[in-house]
């Protein structure tokens, strides 16, 4: 049965909520934006979400070692979702491709500092048998937040359809990531400050050179994975190149987080009873098998199908991936282990990001789709013959 989370969880996934209100708005609209307002190339899209993500996953790993070092998680939540919540007006007002290059690396950077302790602060607040259930709760609210986003910048680009209405839904993003700092300053660290903060720092430092085998062949496979998925933009804008309108894009784009938002809730409790590598391994091939599909499709309906498993996917490996990294380390270098991975994973995208980007300007969408595909296949089998599961929590 699926129970409510506890007041730290619950704060923390609201705040996921209207982060992902205001992120969600926008992340539709900015490659169109790019491309059509702006008259930015595919290789630059690419260029901006691959260095923006590396940027933040470069912080997950800083940020994530301090907050072990100081045992503190609310002040890097506070700064990071801050960060984010004023990024989104700046893409509005921009004129050059390269000042989306900018605020978009702003709102990374707020991710980077804030993922790795409030990761940890989850795992903090579940018994250590339910990290599945909090991981799939907070993913639960922030694919909600995901749904509604996209459906608000619908309807206001409904209203105001005029040739500055993109740069609008830009603006109006900035008032959900408001109400999300807002509820961060009332979450309580579960944690204290400790005394000598220059040498805490020095060995969390070298606990990830120590880091526990398993997990070390976690982050190998879950790298090779990041090497296959460049970024979702390259979807939309695939969907723009076959001729979807803008309002059916973003009303597949919602489905798909609708998808996610119930399965991540669904799936994070059953990781909790059956284990968590069956669903990782199982997103991984699904996402295989999205990729292919993606290659070849061309109508609503095979974009509506193949973005309905792709939500299954994300609900499979977001949460669980990162409950099952949790279970492989200890408790004083939850923070840290969680964002060596964030990192791992960003930097593999900023080459996947670019790739495809260079991949679509000199032969097209479809080896776009199936460099992923075949990629991520390969990850799959890693994943399963070299990463081992002992019970249900591992």
């Amino acid at each position: 049965m699926i129970k409510l989370p506890n007041k730290t969880v619950f704060k923390l996934g609201l705040i996921s909520f209207f982060t992902d209100i205001a992120s969600e708005m926008v992340y539709p609209i900015t490659p169109i934006f790019l491309t059509t307002v702006l008259g930015a190339s595919m290789t630059s899209v690419g260029l901006i979400e691959g260095f923006a993500e590396a940027l933040s996953g470069i912080l997950k790993t800083f940020s994530g070692v301090w907050s072990d070092s100081i045992k503190r998680r609310k002040p890097f939540i506070i700064l990071g979702y801050t960060a984010s919540a004023f990024s989104k007006p700046l893409i509005g007002m921009s004129s050059l491709w390269l000042q989306v290059f900018s605020a978009r690396s702003l709102d990374r950077i707020g991710k980077g500092i804030r993922t790795a302790p409030r990761d940890a602060l989850l795992a903090e607040s579940s018994d250590g048998k339910t990290t599945g259930a909090v991981f799939g709760w907070h993913r639960f609210m922030d694919s909600l937040g995901a749904v509604l986003g996209p459906l608000l910048a619908l309807l206001f680009l409904t209203l105001y359809q005029d040739s500055t209405s993109l740069r609008k839904v830009f603006y109006f993003a900035g008032i959900p990531g408001l109400m999300a700092i807002l509820i961060a300053f009332s979450v309580k660290d579960n944690t204290c400050w400790v005394e000598n903060i220059r040498q805490s720092f020095r060995v969390q430092i070298s606990k990830i050179w120590t880091a526990p085998k398993m997990f070390q062949r976690y982050l190998f496979a879950w790298s090779l994975f990041s090497l296959s998925n460049s970024s979702d933009v390259f979807i939309i804008l695939k969907m723009k190149s076959e001729g979807l309108s803008l309002s059916n894009i973003i009303l597949i784009y919602c489905g798909f987080n609708f998808i996610y938002s119930i399965s991540s809730l669904v799936l994070g409790h059953l990781s909790d009873r059956f284990g968590r590598k069956p669903f990782v391994v199982g997103g991984f091939f699904m996402f295989s098998l999205v990729y292919f599909g993606l290659s070849q499709a061309t109508s609503v309906w095979q974009f509506c199908m193949l973005l309905s498993t792709y939500g299954l996917y994300m609900g499979a490996t977001d949460g669980i991936g990162k409950a099952w990294a949790l279970d492989m380390l200890d408790k004083d270098s939850k923070a840290t282990g969680i964002g060596v991975l964030g990192s791992m994973t960003s930097l593999w995208t900023l080459t996947a990001g670019i790739s495809a980007g260079l991949i679509w300007d000199y032969w097209g969408s479809t080896a776009v789709f199936l460099f992923g595909a075949y990629g991520s296949l390969f990850a799959a089998i890693m994943m399963s013959y070299f990463v081992r599961t002992t019970n249900a929590n591992n």
